[in-house]
C-alpha cells in the first residue's frame, strides 16, 4: 500500500518518476534561484522532427494499471482538460525522450503525443497562448491533459494550480507549409480592447471619417436661408431630387432590365415626430425539430474545441459532421470575446451530453467536455 501511495503521489505532482538529477524527494515547487525575465522567454520554435513508428517512445506502455498507446503518425490532435506544471523536483532529471528536463525552457509532457511534438496551449480564462515542445510522458492523473514546464505555466498564468486549457498539436505538415503561424504571432496576453475612433483619428478628421458618401446625382442644392438656424426637424421639408438619366451600359436590355433602375418622380415629404417605441412581443417558442438559433439555449452542451480563428472552429465542425452524422444538426459555432467555440447541443441532461462525448471521443479521437448554460 505504501508503494502504491508513493506512485500515485508522484503521478499527481507531475508525469511520474524520473531518473537523473533533480531533487531526490520532497514537494515540488518553483525553485529558489528563479532566473529573471522568464516572461520574455520565447516560445518553442516548431521544426520538423521525425516520428518513430515503433520502438522507443512509440511503444504502448502501462502506468498505474492503465495502458496508453502513443500516436505514431502526423495526425492533427486537439484536447481540452486540466493542465498542471512540474518544477524543481524534476529539474535536470531525464525525460521519457532521454533529454534532461529544464523547468525554465518551453517544454511539456503528454501521455500519447509523439515525442517530440509541438503543441499550442491556450488558457481560455485570459486568452494567453504559448507553444511548447513535448518531450516527456505524463501527467498520469484523470482529467489532466498536459504537464507544463514552470516557464510555460508562468506565461499562461497557471502557477496557482491546475486549470483548464485547450491544446492543439502543430503537425509536421503545418510546419512544412507554415500554416501554424499566426498573422500577429502567438498571443501572450489577452487581445486589447478596440481603440475608439476618436483616439485613432485626429479631431479635425473625425467628422469627415464618419460621413457617408452619397451619389452626386441624388444630392439636391440647398438654397441659403434668411436665418442661420435651420427649421425644426419635425417640420423640415425634404425634397430629394430625381436622379439624372444615365445611359444604359453596352449590351444592357431596355425597360425590362434598366441600368440604373428607373425611379418615378417623388413629391416633397415632411418628416414628423414618431410615436414612442413599443416593446416587441416575445417570440413564439420554436417548433419541435427546428434548428437552434445562433445564441446558445439553456441546457447541457458538449464543447469540442475553442479557437482564436473562426476557420478552425468551422473546420472541426465539418470534420465532426462527417464523423458523427447524428450530431451534425446540433453543432454550432459561438463567437464571443474573440473566441470561437464549437459546441453541440443543447441536451436535456448531463447523461445525454455524456453519450455525445463518448461518440465524439471514439470517432474523432478528441476529448470534449460538458458545459452547462443557464
Amino acid at each position: 500500500m505504501c508503494a502504491v501511495a508513493i506512485a500515485i503521489l508522484l503521478a499527481g505532482c507531475a508525469s511520474g518518476p524520473r531518473s537523473g538529477g533533480g531533487v531526490a524527494g520532497g514537494r515540488d515547487g518553483p525553485g529558489t534561484n528563479i532566473p529573471p525575465d522568464l516572461a520574455s522567454v520565447p516560445d518553442a520554435e516548431p521544426r520538423i522532427e521525425s516520428i518513430r513508428a515503433s520502438g522507443g517512445t512509440s511503444k504502448p506502455y502501462t502506468v498505474l494499471g492503465r495502458g496508453y498507446q502513443p500516436i505514431t503518425d502526423d495526425r492533427p490532435f486537439r484536447e481540452s482538460g486540466l493542465a498542471s506544471w512540474y518544477g524543481r523536483k524534476f529539474h535536470a532529471a531525464s525525460t521519457s525522450s532521454g533529454e534532461p528536463y529544464d523547468m525554465y525552457a518551453m517544454t511539456a509532457a503528454h501521455k500519447t503525443l509523439p515525442l517530440p511534438s509541438y503543441v499550442r496551449v491556450r488558457n481560455p480564462a485570459n486568452g494567453r497562448e504559448v507553444i511548447v515542445r513535448v518531450n516527456d510522458r505524463g501527467p498520469f492523473v484523470d482529467g489532466r491533459v498536459i504537464d507544463l514546464s514552470y516557464t510555460a505555466a508562468l506565461k499562461l498564468d497557471l502557477l496557482r494550480g491546475v486549470a483548464p486549457v485547450e491544446i492543439e498539436r502543430i503537425t509536421n505538415e503545418d510546419i512544412r507549409t507554415g500554416a501554424w503561424r499566426r498573422d500577429a504571432g502567438t498571443a501572450y496576453a489577452a487581445a486589447p480592447a478596440p481603440v475608439p475612433v476618436s483616439a485613432r483619428v485626429p479631431p479635425a478628421r473625425v467628422a469627415s471619417a464618419q460621413q457617408v458618401r452619397v451619389p452626386a446625382e441624388w444630392v439636391a442644392p440647398i438654397a441659403a436661408a434668411d436665418s442661420d438656424m435651420p427649421p425644426p426637424a419635425s417640420t423640415m421639408p425634404v425634397a430629394p431630387q430625381t436622379p439624372m438619366a444615365t445611359a444604359n451600359p453596352p449590351g444592357a436590355e431596355t425597360e425590362s432590365a434598366q441600368w440604373p433602375p428607373s425611379t418615378p418622380p417623388r413629391q416633397a415629404i415632411v418628416v414628423n415626430d414618431l410615436a414612442p417605441l413599443q416593446a416587441a412581443p416575445s417570440p413564439p417558442p420554436l417548433p419541435a425539430g427546428a434548428p437552434a438559433p445562433s445564441t446558445a439555449l439553456p441546457g447541457f452542451w458538449v464543447q469540442l474545441g475553442a479557437f482564436r480563428e473562426r476557420e478552425g472552429a468551422e473546420s472541426l465542425q465539418n470534420q465532426a459532421s462527417r464523423g458523427v452524422p447524428s450530431l451534425a444538426s446540433q453543432l454550432r459555432v459561438f463567437s464571443e470575446a474573440g473566441t470561437h467555440r464549437l459546441q453541440a447541443g443543447p441536451f436535456t441532461s448531463r447523461n445525454a451530453a455524456g453519450e455525445a462525448v463518448t461518440q465524439l471521443r471514439e470517432s474523432l479521437r478528441i476529448s470534449p467536455m460538458v458545459v452547462e448554460r443557464r
